[in-house]
């Protein structure tokens, strides 16, 4: 049986006893963000085939923040008893070509699919491939790493999965600002220009400068690669020695900026902040070489996704929110380690085992 979005799902179900549709109804009195954030309540339906998923991300990129997306996604369905089956399409941050040729060739075979998880390279450069997708009445539309529909839309996806990169840049700045003190000058590298990178890296600087009376000294666009956060971080250190702080927009320009830090002997020299907490940032953060980031709980957004999965094939997708914020926090790097262990044991619960 296949599920169509013009439907009531919860024909998927073979129903069979009363005490089975009791322990259903039971199910709802839980709210969507207490279902995510607590143990899984595995369905006690038989579901007659797989529920069947696209999944288009760029997860081959240095951050391993999609490919624990997916392994939470697919940790939290098996728990759940939720048989399905994932179609992958992979891309790079910067190859937003070949994720409108990915979409073109889901939305051509639209009738094999049940739900689409999207990961656009970035909001604006994919909002029509965005938009087509959730015109799709074949199946569902999930986008994951974003969170902000546009009005003017004609059609919008049905959920959102997404951490806030503004209130994680806010986090950033009220910790730093405090630890630092006033008159830092700071650099940034900064990622596509787009709404994810004035979130991450615009509104930080902002905030700095308002609250504490920073100096932003140089801002250079890494395009989210490594290489870019490498030459940015190059670039400070050879052009403006009164920078005291490199403010990187992700997991791969942060790896980049160290690396050629470390070959200019610089890294004693600057504070170095990173983005997303992932697991190569907190390894950095426990060796000193990074010093702070706004670590996302980073499971959160795909256990979410499996929830919502659940919840629609119960028939139950009004008790979805239209967008789901995962936690964040910061993490420094002279934290306890201990601390910093249990908040990876969090944030990663499904996709490190």
């Amino acid at each position: 049986m296949t599920l169509q979005k013009t439907t009531f799902l919860t024909s998927f179900f073979a129903l069979s006893t009363v005490a089975t549709i009791e322990l259903a109804n039971a199910d709802m009195d839980i709210s969507f963000n207490d279902a995510v954030s607590t143990n899984s309540v595995p369905v006690t339906q038989e579901i007659d085939s797989p529920i069947r998923i696209a999944l288009i991300y760029p997860s081959a990129d240095i951050s391993d923040y999609w490919i624990r997306n997916y392994k939470a996604l697919v940790g939290r369905l098996s728990e759940l008893n939720i048989p399905y089956t994932i179609k992958e399409y992979s891309s790079r941050q910067i190859e937003h070509f070949l994720q409108s040729k990915y979409v073109e060739e889901v939305v051509g075979n639209e009738t094999d699919f049940d739900f689409v998880i999207f990961g656009p390279t970035e909001l604006n450069i994919q909002s029509k491939n965005i938009q087509k997708l959730s015109a799709s009445d074949e199946f569902y539309t999930f986008i994951w790493a974003f969170h902000t529909p546009d009005p003017d839309w004609k059609n919008t996806p049905d959920a959102w999965f997404d951490f806030s990169s503004a209130i994680g840049a806010k986090a950033l700045c009220n910790t730093l600002s405090e630890k630092l003190g006033s008159d830092v000058y700071f650099a940034l590298n900064r990622g596509i220009p787009g709404i994810t990178d004035t979130q991450r890296s615009q509104l930080f600087s902002d905030c700095v400068e308002e609250k504490a009376d920073w100096l932003n000294v140089y801002e250079h666009f890494g395009q989210y690669q490594k290489g870019g956060g490498a030459d940015g971080a190059h670039l400070v250190a050879k052009n403006f020695p009164e920078v005291t702080l490199l403010h990187n927009a992700n997991t791969a320009m942060t790896m980049g900026a160290i690396e050629a830090l470390k070959k200019d002997n610089k890294l004693d020299d600057i504070y170095v902040t990173g983005w997303g907490g992932t697991a190569k940032e907190i390894e950095k953060i426990k060796l000193g070489e990074l010093n702070a980031t706004p670590m996302r709980m980073s499971d959160d957004a795909g256990v979410a996704t499996a929830e919502a999965i659940k919840y629609y094939v119960q028939g139950k997708k009004d008790e979805v929110p239209n967008i789901y914020l995962g936690r964040i926090t910061v993490v420094t790097s002279d934290m306890d380690e201990a601390e910093i262990d249990a908040l990876s044991d969090e944030a990663f619960r499904y996709s490190s085992k």
